[in-house]
């Protein structure tokens, strides 16, 4: 499939997915006349991509885990280094609650 078809079935805009590519996390393959052609193997990247995204890790983060997501995703035990990108971002995320419980703390004095 084009470009266009796979945003069309992962809902991610074709400016994201060229995007995506120039920094290494999708490899579409090309045809004779540039045109990049994705595999429907490739949804399935897109999804994981945008679900890592959206629970908060950087793209760069995900490089570095998306080989382990790949199987872990599919049923896999994850690999040490998916698991310990995914142990980091539950720190962060429990760091940035205590931060607003504290900030909320302080504001419901004033209110």
């Amino acid at each position: 499939m084009q470009i266009g078809e796979l945003s069309r079935r992962t809902g991610v805009s074709i400016r994201m997915l060229r995007h995506y590519e120039a920094v290494g996390l999708i490899a579409p393959k090309r045809t004779a006349a540039g045109y990049r052609r994705f595999a429907a193997a490739d949804v399935a990247t897109i999804r994981r991509i945008a679900v890592l995204s959206e629970a908060g890790l950087t793209l760069a983060a995900i490089r570095g885990i998306l080989p382990c997501a790949r199987g872990a995703l599919a049923g896999e035990a994850p690999c040490p280094a998916f698991r310990a990108g995914v142990r980091a971002k539950i720190a962060d995320i429990d760091a940035k609650m205590s931060a607003l419980a504290e900030s909320r703390r302080i504001l419901s004095e004033w209110a």
